[in-house]
């Protein structure tokens, strides 16, 4: 595995942590209470004999939800949820340290259960306050000081008699053991901020901008962020264009050399349907041989690139292409064409699955097929099938089928192409696990036969999608030779996996989406026209996030979790210390 991959799979890993919280602010609002009423529960029979349950149960549930709310309206962006997100588990933090009291004076035999430890659960609900404050909310430290007693204290002096919350309040050993907490949670904000240094000045301010793109569908922050270390570059884009005789069809394959990403909603990550749109919606936007340093890093970069593909020009053009060639070995399988001297390349392992397509197998492929006298080959990555990383094995299946395929093309004759082209636009189609480009499916006519090519605007697919669905079109005589996806990095809000997004089958049933394409290969099939082509090619010079912007964002990601792992087992030895007293 490169560096760079390194880097983004351990950011990628990172993302599962986003998730550590209940999926809406009611249930967030839901537990919080729960847990609140078994700390005051706990609290009134183990801590104060039993005394007056009713009355602090209510009085702590009304201070609890009331500065929820005051935290809501004190907190960047003034997010109701993320503040109860905040008091669950700052809460359950509090039950916790009160249930270790207690677990401490059977242990250790002791007279009594000290109250020291109800408050001492409050100074710990202050102090994670502090860390949720600077780190997630946004909050300077200043204002974290200010902010993080608010609700520990309106609970506290709830839950505690008078007479017992003052003299707590007022004894040395409980203040010294509180201002321990805060301080480490201070300590432990500052040192976490600077984690990522020099290369990124605050790690707080990217997690944070970070939450507000997912939370607020708002990406101004991060693009901001990421487009100051973003790098000018000069990318390429390659087309095949079909168009009909009589001027009724224009279809395109597009090969765009930028990368999908890098998430949803932030810079290029809807990409392939704003290049599908682009076109008229008569499109195929594949996935090329790339990565997530060609990531586009704003809605700006975004819009000059789509601009910039009016200035295509035509390397080739002619009325004829070959039959197409499929190769397999072993798990590699290339499905090729040629138009003219323009070599068009399908590469899959399907039903098996990987990674992106490297970057050394692309090269090797180009060099292979200059030998060949081919004066370009487009290379698609058909992305359709969930895996790791290719293993070396694999990448030379891949290399040998795609040599074999480009050398049976050479002896292959051309013939007149016909085509038709059809989308699910006129369907009705929506599914969580499909982007805003839909389905699609291509009808190539060569020799007096028919192939088809499918396409979904979807990141990835469910391991053996693809074959239920060349096995279903061929039992009714349409022969499907590859369906690819787009990799969008677009996904509907609230997707709650470790991946981020659905890949196109985990939501939608194979059957519908096998008469999907069924129900497209025949509306396909009826628009078929005699047609012409064109090779067009472009280059711009344009902005890309490169590979040295996640190599800093994955080295501020590590040390702050190395950071923060030295500090919680500090805290917690402290803790335990406290057990003795």
């Amino acid at each position: 595995m490169t560096e760079y991959n390194d880097d983004v799979s351990n950011i990628h890993r990172r993302y599962s942590l986003t998730l550590l919280h209940p999926s809406s602010f009611y249930h967030s609002l839901l537990f919080s209470i729960i847990v609140c009423s078994i700390l005051v529960s706990i609290t009134v029979f183990f801590y104060l004999d039993g005394n007056d349950f009713l009355f602090r149960l209510l009085t702590v549930l009304s201070a609890l939800v009331v500065t929820q709310y005051i935290d809501s309206r004190l907190i960047k962006n003034k997010e109701y949820s993320k503040a109860l997100h905040m008091s669950l588990f700052g809460n359950l933090l509090w039950l916790l340290t009160a249930i270790a009291g207690i677990l401490s004076a059977i242990i250790l035999s002791k007279p009594e259960i000290s109250f020291l430890y109800v408050t001492q659960g409050m100074f710990l609900l202050a102090s994670f306050r502090i860390g949720i404050l600077t780190t997630v909310l946004g909050a300077s430290l200043k204002k974290a000081w200010l902010l993080c007693f608010i609700q520990p204290l309106a609970m506290y002096m709830s839950l505690a008699p008078v007479d017992v919350w003052t003299q707590q309040l007022t004894d040395e050993v409980t203040l010294a053991i509180g201002l321990v907490f805060l301080t480490i949670a201070s300590v432990w904000s500052v040192l976490t901020d600077k984690a990522g240094r020099p290369n990124v000045q605050s790690t707080h301010k990217l997690v944070q901008a970070y939450l507000n793109s997912m939370s607020q569908d708002n990406p101004s922050e991060i693009e901001s962020i990421i487009s100051k270390a973003a790098k000018e570059s000069k990318v390429s884009t390659s087309q095949i264009r079909l168009f009909s005789k009589k001027g009724n069809s224009d279809f395109r394959f597009v090969l765009p050399d930028i990368h999908p990403g890098p998430f949803h909603p932030v810079g290029g990550s809807n990409i392939p349907y704003l290049i599908y749109k682009n076109m008229g919606s008569s499109a195929m936007v594949m996935h090329s041989v790339s990565d997530h340093s060609l990531n586009l890093p704003s809605k700006n970069e975004v819009d000059q690139y789509l601009h910039s593909l009016s200035s295509s020009s035509v390397f080739h053009q002619g009325i004829s292409c070959t039959e197409p060639v499929t190769v397999q070995v072993n798990k590699g399988r290339v499905v090729g064409l040629a138009f003219g001297n323009t070599a068009l390349l399908f590469l899959s392992l399907s039903p098996h699955g990987m990674e992106d397509i490297p970057n050394y197998i692309r090269k090797d492929i180009e060099n292979y097929s200059k030998n060949r006298n081919y004066e370009r080959v487009l290379i698609v990555d058909c992305h359709n099938a969930m895996g790791g990383e290719i293993s070396q094995t694999d990448s030379e299946d891949l290399l040998t089928a795609a040599k074999s395929c480009l050398d049976t093309l050479i002896t292959k004759e051309s013939y007149a192409l016909e085509f038709g082209y059809a989308n699910s636009g006129s369907m009705n189609i929506s599914s969580k696990d499909l982007a805003d480009g839909g389905i699609g499916i291509l009808c190539l006519k060569i020799n007096n036969k028919k192939y088809f090519l499918g396409w979904a605007d979807a990141n990835n697919m469910e391991n053996g999608v693809r074959e239920k669905v060349v096995e279903h079109l061929s039992n009714a005589g349409y022969n499907l030779l590859e369906i690819c996806t787009s990799d969008t990095h677009y996904t509907s809000m609230g997707v709650r996996n470790r991946n981020g997004y659905y890949h196109f089958g985990l939501i939608t049933n194979v059957e519908q989406i096998a008469d999907w394409y069924l129900q497209m290969a025949i509306n396909a099939e009826k628009n078929i026209e005699q047609a012409s082509f064109e090779i067009l090619e472009n280059k711009t010079d344009i902005k890309v996030m490169g590979p040295k912007i996640f190599k800093d964002y994955s080295k501020a990601v590590d040390n702050s979790l190395k950071i923060t792992k030295a500090f919680l087992l500090g805290c917690l030895g402290f803790f335990l210390l406290t057990m003795f007293i």
